[in-house]
């Protein structure tokens, strides 16, 4: 088992936090019919990182954004992207509900992650593309957010063949359309979106030092 455990302790605990996480979120799931397609790509998502974090370099940063977005899509598949309680749990909390406060029509955490998907995931993607690839920093970021754009397209159409070849009955369920005819095309622009601010920052970040160097610190294994 060592050759799926990374390198590094802090990725190493980040990556059994996930493990719990995902063992939890298995647990009495109200649509249990749906969890092992849902869940397919999570684990081979994981058993990739596990593999990649042993082999390649890593940036902790990049690891920690990973991580984040399998855990939101963790979340999702647990309940369904249509489902999530996130109005249940805010009125529990703060007393009042999210779609009440922004005038929501629709539940939008299925939104929330595909945007998380650019956001997070182009920059790990754009280390690789600058550590292993040695490509300048204009053409890794446009690489990076070709990339996010053709995997997220790729994801929808993926989904939509699965979800009418397996649960045509449940179609619109499964993929979390929601009525929504252009939801694949929004999806797949939010990513696109989500992955246009990530590099935006970090070419920002470059302009101040002090948090350039933090950045680099915890892209190099100690």
């Amino acid at each position: 088992m060592s050759y799926l455990l990374a390198r590094d302790r802090y990725q190493r605990f980040l990556f059994l936090f996930f493990l719990l996480f995902f063992a939890g979120s298995c647990i009495s799931p109200p649509y249990r019919q749906f969890l092992l397609m849902q869940h397919v790509p999570t684990v081979l998502a994981a058993l990739l990182l596990a593999y990649l974090a042993n082999r390649f370099v890593i940036g902790r940063w990049s690891f920690l954004s990973i991580i984040m977005f399998l855990c939101l899509h963790t979340l999702g598949a647990r309940y369904l992207y249509s489902y999530v309680p996130y109005d249940v749990w805010s009125q529990e909390l703060l007393g009042v509900t999210v779609s009440e406060v922004f005038g929501f029509q629709r539940n939008h955490y299925d939104r929330v992650v595909h945007f998380s998907y650019g956001l997070l995931l182009a920059v790990p993607v754009q280390e690789f593309e600058r550590r292993y690839l040695r490509l300048s920093k204009v053409m890794s970021s446009l690489l990076a957010l070709e990339f996010i754009l053709a995997t997220s397209a790729g994801y929808e159409l993926l989904e939509w063949l699965v979800a009418v070849v397996f649960t045509p009955e449940w179609a619109d369920k499964f993929l979390g359309q929601q009525g929504d005819i252009f939801d694949a095309q929004k999806d797949t622009a939010l990513a696109t979106g989500g992955a246009v601010v990530s590099i935006c920052v970090m070419a920002l970040t470059d302009r101040w030092p002090m948090f350039r160097s933090g950045i680099r610190k915890n892209s190099e294994l100690p």
